[in-house]
């Protein structure tokens, strides 16, 4: 099963990572070759959100989000919430992310991690702007934290499994798929793929992380992409064209890309 000759969107790229500095203009020339036709490049302090929207200043068909992983949610204070907000001004921003909480990791205090969840999804409010939202070991302070919350939201590499989809999906958010659903085991998550209306489906990379078969165990990259849409359409029983330009669709609109 491939796809041929079918625009694809690398929803959430992480291109601006130190794995990508012996060769990131050529990983986005294959990226280009492989028909990825837009690469949204994903900040998470400040640091990686003012390189993400150089990237996206460098290249037309990078766009950029800003916001603060959960790992640096402990940095998080109104100075840099003030800074988050100038960067989300300039033209190519198009969502306030990588935000959210990762109980996984702990690199941050959880109190931490919730207040500077609560904090940026206030901010993306106030400026009208998507959120992209980390979860990981933790959804369902996530889910309660987003019950609060009115505007649109992209569940980043969705790991919640099919019991948590309702609740999601009434909210009208897009579930994100990355690599994992191309691995052997991953029976839950493709359940999960399967029961997602195919107009709430995005897919991503998070490269460099989370390479898809036949590449795992190797560095992630926007290329790969396709195989990720591979992966959801057997999940589906449909074609990866199908699955190619409804997360293009999808993507575009949660976006606002034109």
């Amino acid at each position: 099963m491939t796809v041929t000759q079918t625009a694809l969107i690398d929803a959430h790229a992480h291109l601006d990572f130190r794995q990508f500095d012996s060769d990131r203009e050529a990983a986005i020339d294959r990226a280009r070759e492989a028909e990825v036709v837009t690469i949204v490049n994903v900040g998470t302090d400040l640091a990686s959100s003012r390189a993400s929207i150089a990237l996206a200043d460098q290249y037309d068909t990078i766009y950029a989000t800003v916001g603060f992983h959960p790992h640096d949610a402990s940095k998080v204070g109104p100075s840099e919430l003030d800074e988050l907000r100038d960067l989300a001004a300039r033209p190519k921003v198009v969502a306030i992310g990588e935000i959210g909480l990762d109980y996984y990791r702990d690199r941050s205090p959880r109190p931490a991690q919730r207040q500077a969840f609560a904090d940026q999804l206030a901010l993306a409010a106030d400026l009208d702007l998507p959120v992209v939202v980390h979860s990981r070991d933790a959804h369902e302070d996530v889910e309660a934290i987003l019950d609060e919350y009115d505007g649109v939201a992209i569940l980043h590499s969705y790991s919640g499994g099919r019991q948590r989809l309702d609740r999601a999906l009434a909210k009208g958010f897009y579930i994100s798929i990355s690599g994992p659903v191309t691995f052997r085991n991953a029976h839950r998550l493709r359940e999960a793929v399967a029961a997602v209306p195919l107009d709430r489906l995005r897919v991503e990379t998070d490269c460099p992380f989370l390479t898809p078969h036949p590449h795992r165990g190797k560095r992630n990259e926007p290329a790969y992409v396709r195989y990720v849409a591979i992966g959801v359409a057997r999940a589906r029983g449909v074609t990866p064209e199908t699955v190619a330009r409804a997360t293009v669709d999808n993507s575009r609109r949660a976006f606002g890309l034109e």
